[in-house]
């Protein structure tokens, strides 16, 4: 019957999931949820020396390639797939013991992971400081009469990492003249302008940048002359 059908050789033990009700040939117990096929017979795994093992479901391939470095006996369990006609891995058998230094290996490893993460989370928050200083640095010296605030303010704003923003590309991260220029354009347009209520009431934004076009120069003008 198909469900008892021999699994494709493999290397090592294999051990099936049952999908029909089948007792051991040896000692009668049943049904079976795992079996082992020892001449087209099933047997369960206290007849074949398998009882004591724990099963370890797929999934968790760290945890899996460990617990099989740390047993001394292992299986591989399958399950015939009816529609795809073929058996499928379900999991592992592997010793009780070897499971549970397997999880304290991978537990290690996460703790480690961990640690790392939080190293480079401070890292990058240190570089992320470096560069909005160095960034409102280039916008006093480009315009030294922009408030110490307010060039921090916008460095900040448009160096935020992951945003996109002009801080954020390439020009930016090279502190160009044309890109600490454009954040701090957008900074006075937004801030200092009247652009935002011109959006919001259905001002297409081109028209809405064109009416506060003086204004933004004028406070650009300033900001260079250092007043």
């Amino acid at each position: 019957m198909a469900a008892l059908a021999t699994p494709p050789v493999r290397t090592g033990l294999v051990v099936i999931q049952a999908l029909r009700k089948k007792h051991c040939a040896d000692c009668g117990n049943g049904p079976l949820a795992l079996l082992v096929l020892e001449d087209g017979v099933p047997r369960c795994l206290d007849c074949v020396d398998l009882g004591h093992l724990v099963f370890l479901p797929r999934g968790d391939t760290a945890l899996t390639r460990r617990s099989r470095e740390e047993s001394g006996l292992s299986a591989v369990v399958v399950r015939f797939n009816r529609r795809r006609s073929r058996y499928e891995r379900q999991g592992v058998l592997v010793e009780e013991a070897a499971l549970a230094r397997a999880e304290e290996r991978c537990l290690a490893d996460a703790e480690a992971r961990r640690r790392r993460r939080v190293r480079d989370a401070r890292r990058r928050a240190m570089e992320d400081v470096r560069f909005t200083d160095a960034f409102a640095a280039e916008i006093r010296r480009l315009f030294p009469g922009c408030p110490a605030g307010r060039a921090v303010a916008i460095a900040a704003h448009a160096s935020v990492r992951g945003s996109g923003r002009v801080g954020r590309s390439a020009a930016g991260r090279a502190l160009s003249e044309v890109a600490v220029t454009s954040a701090v354009i957008a900074s006075v347009r937004h801030l200092d302008t009247p652009y935002d209520e011109l959006l919001m009431s259905g001002v297409p934004r081109h028209e809405a940048r064109r009416r506060i076009a003086g204004v933004v120069e004028v406070t650009l003008r300033a900001w260079r002359d250092g007043h």
